[in-house]
């Protein structure tokens, strides 16, 4: 898959079984518009990592645009905002 792919509704901990089972696509992506998330916890910013990860292990990147405040915040937080460049 390549071209623009979005993430909408929750990105958390109950939702994580069904994104993940959807991980390999959206790795593949290209860039996830994020503007569609609407709650999100810890485990959203795994998912992220996960997916910019198995991006790069295929020497690809992944582009994440339109992260909600919610979403920034969190990964300034946890120091992740320079990694997941939201």
């Amino acid at each position: 898959m390549s071209g623009p792919s979005e993430l909408r509704g929750d990105l958390t901990l109950k939702s994580m079984p069904a994104w993940l089972a959807k991980a390999e696509a959206l790795s593949a992506a290209g860039r996830l518009d994020l503007s569609g998330v609407e709650r999100t916890d810890s485990s959203g910013l795994a998912l992220l990592l996960e997916l910019n990860r198995r991006a790069r292990a295929r020497g690809a990147a992944l582009e994440f645009v339109g992260a909600p405040s919610q979403l920034r915040t969190m990964a300034t937080f946890f120091g992740l905002d320079a990694v997941l460049k939201l």
